[in-house]
């Protein structure tokens, strides 16, 4: 995945959505959700949601409730909403996702620490003036970010997209093997490794995550990303960076090649390095060419869901989020950089529009069942 992001719309799903007045009962009807098979299994299922969104529509409410045991919020934990002016923290937004969690029994895992989008003007001109200030505006955010949260979530996305998107992808950077962004200009390469030992020393029982996209899929460009992502990995680990997680976020393409045995051999060899796997954003961008009517289209897509959570099961991923539940709030059908242009919306997540069950939502449940 490159920008233009998903993550832009902060909101705007619920200002256009309509409440789904039937969709929980039908839910219920069908039995028990994705988080509850997936429990069942050994495994965990959840979904990027918004506070807010769950505020305003209780029938959305009572479908994430159903469907999620793992929440991760959309924008709520991320640097522009957290801090937005410096040293002013505003944490209601993300207190707001963790209560709602809490009195359901829902584990949140945070997103995202050092990042380089989602970031206010103010951030990017402290960190161009070096790395002893980038270095105090970075403590002060996880002194005061994971201290708040310590209680609620134990496991942080702390370092978010960092490996530059290789020749061939949808913007590649023209040459280095990591991102260049705000963070690398200040520390250069070593800033992942710092951000994990800082988080580290605040939180010795964290799960530190390094989330990523675009190693999921057979296209030359992801398989030069993934022996990137691997490399760095293996460069952390053997410099004893406290990296405990791995996070694909898997915006997968209809158009691009799969290979199940070969998504499993780079989950494999991740594995090897001694950190565990999550899919944390996954979703479906439908081809441009697939049949008319959403049977036939369900059902491609469905394939290619089961397909890749079986490919991911056996390659060792116990966790499994979709980034968002229902197509309507989908950031497919919403940007424009990702939008179908003949006319049809994307039908990339679990529930359709009015959040019935599609048959990508059976792949996800057959694939935690088989577990």
């Amino acid at each position: 995945m490159s920008p233009p992001r998903r993550r832009a719309f902060l909101g705007a799903a619920l200002a256009t959505a309509p409440l789904l007045a039937a969709a929980p009962a039908r839910a219920q009807r069908e039995g028990p959700g994705l988080g509850e098979i997936a429990r069942s299994r050994g495994l965990a299922f959840g979904a990027a949601v918004q506070a807010s969104m769950l505020a305003a529509d209780p029938s959305f409410a009572r479908l994430v409730d159903t469907e999620c045991a793992l929440l991760v919020p959309e924008y709520e934990g991320k640097w522009g909403t957290v801090q937005p002016q410096e040293g002013r923290f505003d944490f209601a937004p993300l207190d707001a996702l963790i209560g709602w969690a809490r009195a359901r029994n829902k584990t949140v895992r945070g997103h995202a620490i050092v990042w380089h989008q989602a970031l206010p003007d103010w951030t990017a001109a402290a960190l161009a003036e070096g790395p002893r200030r980038g270095r105090a505006l970075l403590e002060a955010h996880m002194d005061a970010v994971l201290p708040h949260t310590r209680a609620s979530i134990r496991d942080w996305d702390v370092v978010n997209e960092v490996i530059a998107d290789p020749p061939g992808s949808d913007t590649p950077q023209a040459s280095g093997e990591m991102r260049d962004s705000p963070w690398l200009r200040c520390f250069g390469p070593g800033y992942v490794e710092l951000a994990l030992r800082l988080a580290r020393e605040r939180d010795p029982s964290l799960k530190l995550t390094l989330n990523d996209y675009g190693v999921e899929e057979e296209a030359p460009h992801c398989l030069e990303k993934r022996r990137r992502l691997l490399a760095l990995v293996r460069s952390l680990r053997r410099a004893g960076a406290p990296l405990d997680q791995v996070g694909m976020q898997a915006h997968l393409q209809m158009d691009r090649p799969f290979n199940p045995a070969s998504f499993t051999a780079f989950c494999r060899s991740l594995r090897a390095e001694g950190v565990e796997l999550l899919i944390t954003e996954l979703d479906m961008r439908e081809s441009w060419r697939v049949p008319e009517g959403y049977p036939a289209r369900d059902q491609l897509v469905a394939d290619r869901i089961r397909a890749f959570a079986d490919a991911a099961r056996e390659g060792g991923v116990k966790t499994f989020l979709t980034w968002g539940l229902l197509d309507r709030d989908s950031w497919l059908v919403k940007d424009a950089g990702v939008r179908r242009t003949d006319g049809l919306q994307h039908r990339g997540l679990p529930l359709d529009w009015e959040g019935g069950r599609k048959a990508y939502w059976q792949a996800l449940a057959d694939s935690f069942r088989a577990a």
